[in-house]
C-alpha cells in the first residue's frame, strides 16, 4: 500500500497533521489481493464524500466465476466500494474517486466510458428489491429492448423465459407474466430483480446485501441461486451475515474503517484469519 510522501502529497484535499498521521498509520492488506483469473482488477482506490475518506487505497482482485463476499462492520465502506465497481458512486455529487478499475484490462475509471453500458456489464442488485412499476414480463424485457440484445418478439419472448428459468423464477410466473412485478413476494421480487440483471447479459453481478429483508426460506432460495449463477457470472456481494458468507462465496474480504484489512480464501479468513481486526469481528468481539 502506497502511503510514501509522494503518494500522500497528490490527495485532492490538503491534509492535516491529524490526517497525515491517519495516512501513515494506514492498515496494510493481510492477503493475497490478486486472482489468478480476474475479471476486474482494483489498484490503490479512493473514495472521498467531501472530506471524509471513506474508503483508502483499496486494491483488489474478483476472479472469474467466483463470490467474492465483503465483510465488515457497518460503516465499514464494504457497500461505497462495491459501488465504485459500475460507478455507482457517480450518481452522489459530493463523491470523488480515484484509483484504477479495470474490467477485462479495460480502464472503467476513463471519463470516456458510457457508464450505461458498464452498468449492464456490471449490474447491481440492490438491499431492497426494486421491480420497475410494470409486469413481470416488461420488468425483464426493458434492458435487453433498450441494449438492442434482439431482433423481434419471439428472441425477446425467449430471453425473458431464459431469464427468468435462471433466477429460478419461471415455473412460478410463467402464467401470469402480464401481473404487475410488484404484485409478487419479497423473494420473488429479488429474484425478479436478478433475472432482469442477468438480462442484459452482464459480465459481473454486484449483490449489495440482497437478503437482508429477507425471510430465512427466501434467503436459502437466493442463496442457493447464487451459486448456481457463479458458474455463469463473476459476483461481488456485500453482507453482513457472516454465514451467508461463508455458505456462498470463496474468497472473503473484510473491511475496516476504510481500510481492507483481510482478504483470502472463505475457508481460511473463517478458521485461520490473520489479523487481529479480522479475528475479533470473526469472533464477535467487536462489530
Amino acid at each position: 500500500m502506497n502511503t510514501t510522501p509522494e503518494a500522500i502529497a497528490v490527495k485532492p484535499s490538503q491534509l492535516t497533521a491529524d490526517q497525515l498521521a491517519e495516512e501513515q498509520a494506514r492498515e496494510v492488506t493481510v492477503g493475497e489481493i490478486s486472482s489468478p483469473n480476474p475479471r476486474m482488477v482494483c489498484r490503490d482506490v479512493n473514495v472521498w464524500y467531501d472530506d471524509k475518506h471513506a474508503i483508502k487505497d483499496v486494491s483488489l482482485d474478483i476472479g472469474k466465476n467466483e463470490v467474492m463476499a465483503m465483510i465488515g462492520p457497518s460503516g465499514c465502506g464494504k457497500s461505497t466500494f462495491l459501488r465504485c465497481l459500475n460507478r455507482m458512486n457517480d450518481t452522489i455529487p459530493a463523491a470523488r474517486v480515484t484509483g484504477s478499475i479495470k474490467l477485462d484490462g479495460q480502464e472503467i475509471q476513463d471519463r470516456t466510458i458510457d457508464v450505461v453500458p458498464l452498468r449492464a456489464q456490471v449490474g447491481m442488485v440492490f438491499q431492497k428489491p426494486n421491480p420497475f412499476p410494470k409486469s413481470i414480463y416488461e420488468n425483464i424485457a426493458y434492458g435487453p429492448r433498450i441494449h438492442g440484445l434482439t431482433n423481434n418478439r419471439s428472441e425477446l419472448d425467449e430471453l425473458v423465459e431464459t431469464s427468468l428459468k435462471r433466477a429460478g423464477l419461471w415455473e412460478e410466473v410463467k402464467d401470469r407474466l402480464d401481473a404487475p412485478g410488484t404484485s409478487l413476494s419479497g423473494g420473488q421480487q429479488q429474484r425478479l430483480c436478478i433475472a432482469r440483471t442477468i438480462s442484459v447479459s452482464p459480465e459481473v453481478i454486484l449483490m449489495d446485501e440482497p437478503c437482508s429483508a429477507l425471510d430465512p426460506i427466501a434467503t436459502a432460495i437466493i442463496e442457493e441461486l447464487i451459486d448456481e449463477l457463479r458458474q455463469q457470472y463473476t459476483i461481488a456481494i456485500v453482507t453482513h451475515s457472516m454465514q451467508q458468507a461463508a455458505r456462498v462465496s470463496q474468497r472473503t474480504a473484510y473491511f475496516h474503517l476504510g481500510d481492507l484489512i483481510e482478504v483470502g480464501t472463505t475457508d481460511d479468513i473463517f478458521n485461520q484469519p490473520q489479523h487481529k481486526l479480522t479475528e475479533d469481528y470473526i469472533t464477535g468481539r467487536f462489530g
